[in-house]
């Protein structure tokens, strides 16, 4: 048995408009193309398009955080929601098993099974992957669900239909409506279901009520056990996988993959990211022993050409079906314009572009879907005069991709970064990727458990950026307003800046102080 290999035509790297005898040789091209592609770091990569740039206003959609409900009632039962689900396992506690949620799907008549399903693992560029493949979907007039995690401010953005959260009274409603059946699975198992597999459970169950015609389901970690890995989904997505949650998921590449792996099911199609050699043969094993097709970025799929514009960039993307020129994407960074075609090549193969029809998807419905993609917390301003950024990087990977695209969109002459981190994180590597563009660094911490000490990050802090750019402000609001006031200092046109990163949490509690939601 083998692995189905889509072989595309070549990756053309100048306009549709151009003749034929203005064109380099294809072969050569792609030639070079793979080349880049298969040397590059999987997060920071790209194909350069040289020094042009798009010279239009643009800017990215407003972002889809739902605030608080306006009504106390319905307020007061959504916080006696989240205090149930409080009580469960949180996500950093696991039993790595799915029969509980397999026997909560049982009980509830499998509603997971009533629609087709988008799955997405990976380790950076999850979310922002599934907000796309999202936006495709309902630019095609599809109903979509979405499901995705953590959340930035609301438990309610976990769930969306139709591009956007459900309402706070459909969460509780759907919540009522299975908590007799968590309770009858609760008393049948070792374990209570946890916090997380409540929430899968309400996200299929919404899906099922809704009715979606198509689900996108972000694994929440690894693959195999995750609980989301109830679906047997026809298109599994794998976004680069780097080294986190190594105490859990294996120290290496090839044992992180092994997990991940686990959601390609029989007979479906995998659309998979640029990945280190260990992971990549890990995935295109486990391919080849259930039978599925595989598309592979810099092969099958990708960035052909990707220009810096005026609020995100314009792209040139190679999709299972041919070239999509002059795709507006209101997100930073080049990590993003991979995202972009992780995103395309899985929508293609969703409607079979490449298997059962070789024409590609409609030039202007991709392009419509791209520009009204919104991704919160991901390099977001939230702010002008200083210019404050939020970018929910939290491991080495995600800071890398953070740093070089910040620098890329934002011409600031400092930078200052506000950084709360997670205990469990590989903080000296995120800091250490940070080190070059960060002129100081002000050290805080989050309201999560889990948070990193204040004094013992700054210690780490430190080592890596030298005392006389530390400051520590164990309080995020006495962090935010000397990293504004750092800023501040450079003069009102000087070009200071601020970004908040380090945790999902951080970035969550920084964007409601600053009137986000």
């Amino acid at each position: 048995m083998s692995v189905r290999l889509r072989r595309l035509g070549p990756v053309s790297e100048l306009p549709p408009d151009h003749s034929a005898d203005d064109q380099p040789d294809p072969l050569n091209t792609f030639d070079e193309i793979i080349a880049e592609e298969t040397t590059r770091d999987p997060d920071l990569a790209v194909i350069e398009a040289g020094s042009r740039t798009l010279r239009t206003q643009g800017g990215p959609p407003d972002a889809d955080i739902p605030t608080r409900p306006a009504d106390p009632e319905v307020d007061k039962a959504l916080r006696e929601v989240e205090t149930e689900l409080a009580t469960r396992w949180g996500e950093t506690k696991l039993e790595p098993s799915v029969s509980r949620i397999a026997a909560l799907m049982d009980v509830l008549g499998e509603p997971q099974r009533s629609y087709p399903s988008i799955h997405i693992t990976g380790t950076n560029g999850k979310t922002s992957t599934a907000r796309m493949i999202e936006a495709l979907l309902g630019a095609f007039e599809l109903r979509t669900g979405r499901y995705t995690s953590p959340h930035v401010q609301s438990i309610t953005e976990r769930i969306s239909l139709d591009g956007a959260p459900i309402s706070a009274e459909r969460f509780i409603e759907t919540y009522q409506d299975i908590k007799p059946y968590v309770e009858m699975v609760d008393a049948s198992q070792e374990y209570r279901l946890s916090f997380f597999e409540v929430l899968t459970a309400m996200a299929y169950a919404a899906f099922a009520d809704a009715p979606a015609d198509v689900a996108v389901v972000e694994v929440g970690m690894g693959g195999s056990w995750d609980a989301t890995n109830v679906i047997d989904a026809d298109v599994a997505v794998v976004t680069p996988i780097d080294l986190d949650h190594t105490d859990r998921l294996g120290t290496t590449h090839a044992e992180i993959a092994t997990e991940k792996a686990g959601i390609i099911k029989q007979g479906a199609t995998v659309i998979m990211a640029q990945q280190p050699v260990d992971a990549a043969q890990v995935l295109l094993k486990k391919a080849v022993e259930v039978d599925a097709t595989v598309a592979r970025e810099g092969l099958e799929f990708g960035v052909v050409e990707r220009q810096v514009a005026v609020g995100g960039q314009l792209l040139t993307l190679r999709g299972l079906g041919g070239e999509y020129p002059e795709v507006y994407l209101p997100l930073h960074g080049a990590h993003q314009a991979h995202n972009a075609a992780v995103a395309l090549a899985a929508v293609e193969a969703f409607f079979g572009v490449g298997a059962q029809r070789a024409e590609p998807l409609d030039f202007d419905t991709v392009r419509k879907a791209f520009a009204a993609v919104a991704s919160p917390g991901r390099l977001e301003v939230v702010r002008r005069s200083p210019t404050v950024v939020l970018d929910a990087a939290h491991n080495p990977a995600g800071a890398r991709a953070a740093a070089e695209a910040i620098g890329e969109a934002f011409q600031f002459s400092r930078l200052i970064g506000v950084v709360g981190a997670s205990g469990d994180k590989n903080v000296r590597g995120l800091l250490e990727a940070f080190e070059p563009v960060f002129a100081e660094i002000v050290v805080t911490q989050n309201s999560s458990h889990r948070a990193m000490d204040a004094d013992e990050l700054a210690g780490i802090a430190v080592e890596v950026f030298g005392e006389e750019r530390v400051q520590v402000e164990p309080r995020l609001p006495d962090a935010l307003e000397a990293a504004i006031t750092l800023a501040e200092e450079e003069g009102e046109f000087a070009g200071g800046g601020v970004l908040v990163t380090g945790s999902v949490i951080t970035v969550g509690e920084a964007r409601l102080l600053l009137g986000k939601g």
